[in-house]
């Protein structure tokens, strides 16, 4: 099902496209390849929309939360937003204190996406970014593919070429509340299990710096389940500094991460072939949402899987850079049980 999501004031209309097995059921936009609803069952077969948004298009283009839209080129931080690349230098716009986030003002949550094919349970949406575009090298064409697997995944995969080197690093920004997106007091109430060992932690203005801290003895320690809120209170540098959970976590197995509502007995477990995952707990949230329900503070989470932030300026972590005319693939999934 196609409908229309809004108008922007250019003119342009922005649209929905719905996917569904008959028991999950994602709503996602050709703005920003964005996912806009995503209900899933809970334990009495209740249905929950577990992703916050907004109402129509202006929300997301007026928002700087990222609400499930698709990040690109290269997804979090860079350092003074610039990098190294065949013996040059490379320099994106800066538009977080004094470095480059999501890669510039002009990201790919802000643009139109082309439909390139819509079926019951998928849809792909495509980009052209051209050389030069937000200052990275290479004509690049982009796919994002939303898929409903079997009974229980929702699957996004990303694929991408250039014709120059370039960086590729993509991700989805959605932040999650199993109890329902309207059920903002729970959100910390969920419990969160990463495998991870160590974590990045980051400067004052939430740039890695450089060093991989063990999570053992930390609040970052999430080996065995716990509920997010349970520790955020911690005398912890790394809370002072991002005023809660807003870090990157190794990968380490997988599932990387399983989220769990005691409530409702939703469960959902993200797998990802990428190395890092940047878990963020809405510290900054504070927005009017879709079905009139306000976000506030902590209201929902984030779990961006991706290279780590700023990997570009660190060759002893897994890098994002991209050979001319090879292709890129990503894939993250996400299984609920209930």
């Amino acid at each position: 099902m196609k409908k229309a999501f809004g108008t922007l004031p250019t003119g342009e209309t922005a649209y929905t496209y719905t996917i569904s097995n008959g028991i999950i059921t994602a709503e996602v936009s050709d703005y920003g390849a964005t996912l806009v609803r995503l209900f899933v069952p809970d334990k009495n077969g209740k249905l929950a929309d577990v992703v916050l948004g907004y109402e129509d298009v202006n929300g997301y283009a007026n928002s700087t939360t990222y609400f499930g839209a698709t990040v690109g080129r290269n997804a979090n931080r860079i350092r003074k937003g610039t990098f190294q690349l065949n013996g040059k230098a490379v320099q994106l716009p800066i538009n977080n204190h004094s470095n480059n986030l999501h890669s510039g003002p002009d990201s790919y949550a802000y643009r139109f996406w082309e439909v390139v094919e819509h079926q019951q349970n998928s849809i792909i949406f495509a980009l052209n970014s051209p050389d030069g575009d937000q200052g990275f090298p290479g004509n690049a064409r982009i796919r994002v593919t939303y898929s409903i697997i079997g009974t229980s995944t929702l699957s996004i995969a990303y694929d991408a070429i250039s014709n120059k080197d370039t960086v590729f690093n993509l991700t989805n920004h959605s932040y999650f509340n199993l109890a329902g997106h309207e059920r903002t007091e729970m959100a910390m109430q969920q419990t969160l299990s990463m495998g991870a060992r160590f974590f990045n932690p980051s400067d004052a203005e939430s740039v890695p710096t450089g060093v991989l801290q063990s999570v053992e003895g930390t609040p970052m320690d999430f080996r065995t389940p716990k509920a997010i809120g349970r520790d955020l209170d911690a005398d912890f540098e790394p809370f002072r500094l991002q005023g809660g959970y807003d870090h990157n976590f190794e990968v380490f197995c997988s599932p990387a991460a399983i989220l769990r509502d005691p409530e409702s007995g939703r469960t959902m477990a993200v797998s990802t072939d990428l190395p890092g995952m940047q878990f963020y707990s809405g510290n900054y949230l504070k927005d009017q949402g879709k079905d009139g329900v306000y976000y506030p503070k902590r209201s929902g989470i984030a779990l961006e899987t991706q290279f780590y932030p700023d990997s570009v300026n660190h060759p002893e972590w897994p890098q994002p850079f991209t050979p001319a005319n090879t292709p890129w693939h990503s894939e993250t999934w996400y299984e609920f049980s209930y």
